[in-house]
């Protein structure tokens, strides 16, 4: 029995791993709304949710069944059944969530933990039934069919009804309220502030009772039986109270809510999903006691794991105690909120995901029906619509640190007040669903009826919701089979397939951890980027002068490196400037969107001013594309293997790669020092460039008609020529207007 005890170990080392993954995975939950509209400093935030999820972990006792007996029967397995199954979910639950996590994706851990078990439970089963010589037939003995189709039909009914909801309310209140809200809270305030509370104050009860390891059965069923006079009661006095607030005082009624409700989600999250994280490592801890307990440890069945058994409280504070460190530090769990306040923020601006065929087939198909609609209804109702949502001359209200948040706290309200009164009703009716699905779904139905998805960004935040929601198959299906095949390995090859899957999981874990250590660090350049702090006009010229320096010095970096790599047809490096040409591209629309905030500021008073330097936008976009279409050109030429260049052209080549890299390297140094012109230096760099231009292209006219250079190789020449020379004008354009504002100052 002594590997045993070393296999306990082994799935309680990884219970505490995948705490950290699962927190980093489900911190969306509830952070989305109190972070997206900055209802309070960050700290004040994480403290708020600490408290909940410390709270929470008490409710999670009645939830830990679901890992014992709620995929499969045990009574029908043995003990080092068990433990193969086990083991395998949670390498697989780690390693999957912490893939997901890297790139920002928020997925369920209900669901994987679910597919997990599953996909165990099924290897486990068929090689059981294999040895035994039964029919195939009898898996369905083995596993708990009924209670695994209504977990995964109650998440997909609560990934429709969450975003339906989530629209259909939100258009309400903001029919209502409008985005002026901030007088009618005085007038409906107090109400909407009582139907809020009282709906997130059941939601802590109908989900905390249930599994509460410190109420007794009797408070529970007191619970239950007196819903409508708790949601009245705390109707009535929520909106007393809020209605005072609203009218006697300046405090703004919806940062408590939003609080409060950050506060619920987080207690549901730890009572909730706790489980998915501790839940296996117990059931393992318990079947080896009940090992232990028989007189035959290795052949005996596991029906004692059918009963109940309440779990030690200490334990699950020890967990919550991890899940709140995890909280504070973990940096993958700020770059999953991350994604999900960008899919819903108000504003415009640069987009995470590109635009798919699929989004633009789904946007066309949603303004189809509108544009009915439009026709059918009133002309005098869809008036007022317009009106109670224009938002022309609204002013966003300004955060604790002077930011404007990414929407507002009546929002943020109304995500927490559905959110919590979907999974309340789930609850009550006894069907299971995802917490992360539910959240998710909801921000991404108030953002859709707040306008949040224009026509300028509809497309974008489509192909976000769509991504985020393939990879919620995608967790069933990898889940189900990975843990499968983890089990196959671990039952055949014991103990040294658990040692391996350990070695590869740290290996990916380390690999991933470099890969979001990466993209982080690429994001904080692009948020460094950012005017939003900036509101003197002054400061954002000064601050976009600084940027387009930045980013001429790194165009100019990666010319050099893929005109070297395309001379000596290194595949490998001009894979790497492909791959980093998207980061160029990405600095050029942050630095074009940056300078649209710099004319919004210039333009009340320098009219004239704004008009100039509206032309490095042109200048910039122009740069960006023309140094995309070099590298393409080279890695594309080189990776199909066509011929190498001829001498004589390399020596050309190198003659251009050195003009237009210190073209590019002396105006930047000019704009990161703010140095003083020498336009003469700078003139006759283009000029002297322009020059060899005309004289190369007239050199491989003369190539060309010996038949010295082949069709593609001249056609990648002429390509590096052109695009030179774009790069040559569009940076004496960039000149000017440095020129000009140097010679102001």
């Amino acid at each position: 029995m002594d590997i045993y005890v070393f296999l306990i170990i082994i799935l309680i080392g990884l219970a505490c791993f995948d705490l950290i993954v699962g927190v980093s995975n489900d911190a969306v939950n509830f952070l989305n709304s109190s972070i997206g509209s900055k209802v309070a400093p960050r700290h004040i935030i994480m403290i708020v949710a600490s408290l909940g999820m410390l709270a929470g972990v008490t409710f999670s006792s009645g939830m830990m069944e679901v890992a014992r007996k709620g995929i499969f029967h045990p009574g029908l397995f043995l003990m080092p059944e068990l433990m193969t199954i086990f083991l395998a979910v949670m390498l697989t639950d780690i390693l999957l969530l912490d893939l997901f996590n890297t790139f920002g994706l928020p997925t369920s851990t209900t669901v994987s933990i679910v597919f997990e078990l599953l996909g165990a439970a099924v290897a486990v089963s068929i090689i059981k039934i294999y040895t035994s010589g039964d029919d195939f037939t009898t898996l369905v003995n083995y596993i708990n069919t009924g209670k695994a189709l209504a977990i995964i039909l109650g998440i997909l009914m609560s990934v429709v009804i969450a975003f339906f909801f989530g629209a259909i309310i939100q258009f309400i209140i903001r029919f209502v309220f409008t985005f002026e809200y901030r007088e009618k809270l005085k007038i409906y305030g107090g109400i909407w502030g009582g139907i809020t509370l009282s709906t997130i104050t059941y939601f802590i009860l109908i989900k905390g009772s249930k599994g509460a390891s410190f109420l007794t059965p009797e408070v529970v069923v007191w619970i239950k039986s007196h819903t409508w006079t708790i949601l009245s009661g705390s109707f009535v006095i929520f909106t007393f109270i809020f209605q005072v607030l609203s009218v006697y005082t300046r405090i703004n009624i919806l940062k408590p809510i939003v609080l409060v409700g950050t506060f619920a989600l987080a207690m549901a999250f730890a009572a909730n999903d706790l489980v998915n994280f501790i839940g296996v490592p117990l059931a393992g801890l318990n079947a080896y006691k009940v090992a232990l307990l028989s007189g035959d440890h290795l052949n005996a069945t596991m029906e004692a794991l059918q009963q109940p058994i309440q779990s030690n409280t200490i334990l699950l504070l020890i967990a919550g105690g991890i899940m709140v460190v995890t909280l504070w530090f973990s940096g993958k769990a700020r770059t999953v909120t991350k994604t999900e306040v960008n899919l819903g923020r108000q504003d415009e601006g640069i987009e995470r995901f590109e635009s798919s065929a699929l989004s633009r087939v789904v946007v066309r198909m949603f303004y189809a029906p509108f544009d009915t609609a439009r026709n059918i209804i009133p002309a005098s109702f869809r008036r007022l619509v317009v009106n109670r949502f224009d938002q022309t001359g609204f002013e966003p209200y300004t955060a604790y640190d002077g930011s404007t948040p990414s929407f507002d706290l009546l929002r943020a309200s109304v995500n927490l007040m559905v959110a919590s009164a979907v999974v309340s009703f789930a609850t009550s009716l006894k069907l299971p669903l995802s917490t992360t699905y539910v959240t998710f779904m909801v921000a991404m139905g108030t953002s859709l009826s707040d306008q949040a998805w224009g026509r300028e960004s509809a497309v974008y935040r489509v192909t976000g919701v769509l991504t985020v929601i393939g990879g919620w198959f995608l967790t069933a299906i990898s889940a189900f089979t990975v843990a499968m095949i983890f089990a196959l390995i671990i039952y055949y090859l014991k103990v040294p397939a658990v040692i391996g899957l350990i070695v590869l999981l740290l290996y990916v874990i380390r690999r991933s951890y470099k890969t979001h250590f990466r993209r982080e660090k690429q994001d904080k350049t692009i948020e460094a980027f950012s005017l939003e702090n900036v509101k003197e006009s002054e400061d954002a010229i000064n601050k976009s002068f600084e940027q387009t320096g930045i980013f001429l010095k790194e165009t100019s970096n990666l010319l050099r490196i893929c005109f070297e790599a395309a001379l000596t047809s290194d595949r490998i490096r001009l894979k790497e400037t492909n791959v980093g040409i998207t980061k160029i591209s990405s600095w050029s629309d942050v630095i074009i969107s940056n300078m649209f905030n710099t004319l919004y500021l210039v333009y009340e008073k320098d009219l004239d001013k704004s008009q100039k330097y509206s032309t490095i936008i042109r200048s910039l976009k122009e740069i960006s594309e023309s140094c995309q279409d070099i590298v393409n050109r080279a890695y594309e030429h080189v990776d199909n293997f066509h011929n190498e260049f001829l001498d004589v052209q390399k020596d050309e080549i190198r003659q251009i790669k050195t003009s237009i890299t210190r073209l590019l390297e002396n105006i930047s140094i000019m704009m990161l020092k703010r140095k003083k012109v020498d336009y003469d230096y700078i003139s006759n760099q283009c000029n002297k460039l322009e020059r060899q231009i005309i004289e190369f292209d007239r050199n491989q006219i003369r190539r060309i008609q010996n038949s010295e250079s082949t069709t593609r190789l001249s056609i990648l020449f002429y390509g590096f020529l052109e695009n030179s020379l774009k790069i040559s004008r569009e940076t004496r354009s960039l000149l000017e207007i440095l020129r000009e504002s140097f010679s102001r100052e």
